[in-house]
């Protein structure tokens, strides 16, 4: 995505209307949320597979951490498998959402808090996520964590 794209898109508010219909923003902020809550129940479970599964299997997702910046679906899987490599690394996850902001039909930014409760250790940060609806599945496309 470019960022003149980008841009136009986080002006955009949610009174924004696609084929002058209103969108129905709960439904999808809902679905947005429901997808977040199963990538938190698949991260309880240790199962960092079903986890990606709220992101966009893609070479143009786009992973920013610790890190850096990081591209494709197969790199970011790749990373949390050799950062979590366990249960016990992984911990319980938990996410708290300060902002979803409906960009259209088609597109969201969430901005939120994470936190991972360890025998070993607390973790916790901030993330920004910018959704986009695939014929009604709504998955992450860029995900900023610290």
């Amino acid at each position: 995505m470019n960022y003149k794209l980008l841009l136009v898109l986080l002006i955009c508010n949610s009174a924004c209307k696609t084929e002058n219909k209103p969108i129905d923003t709960y439904q999808h902020k809902m679905k947005i949320i429901e997808v977040l809550n199963e990538q938190q129940e698949a991260w309880d479970r240790g199962d960092v597979s079903e986890y990606m599964k709220g992101y966009h299997n893609s070479d143009s997702l786009m992973f920013i951490g610790s890190s850096g910046v990081n591209y494709g679906f197969q790199k970011v899987l790749e990373n949390y498998q050799k950062s979590y490599p366990n249960k016990a690394a992984m911990g319980d996850l938990s996410f708290e959402v300060l902002k979803l902001h409906l960009l259209d039909t088609n597109y969201a930014h969430m901005v939120g808090t994470w936190a991972l409760k360890r025998d070993s250790d607390d973790l916790s940060g901030h993330f920004t996520l910018l959704w986009k609806n695939f014929q009604g599945e709504w998955k992450i496309i860029r995900d900023h964590s610290s």
